[in-house]
């Protein structure tokens, strides 16, 4: 599987509590923490729902 690096541009604070669980099950603790996940179909629909907090990167 490919690699995806994520890393948080926005601040989750005016987030709902379904997208701040999103960024916690991603592995993102704060402001410009990046992270690098397996490219599953998963990791990609928890991706799509929160692309307007996170930079996404291919490898």
């Amino acid at each position: 599987m490919a690699k995806i690096k994520v890393t948080q541009i926005k601040s989750g604070i005016g987030s709902t509590k379904r997208q701040k669980r999103t960024l916690e099950a991603l592995g993102i603790r704060k402001l410009n923490n990046t992270v690098e996940v397996e490219s599953t179909p998963q990791i990609q629909g928890m991706i799509a729902k929160v692309r307007h907090l996170l930079k996404v990167e291919e490898k």
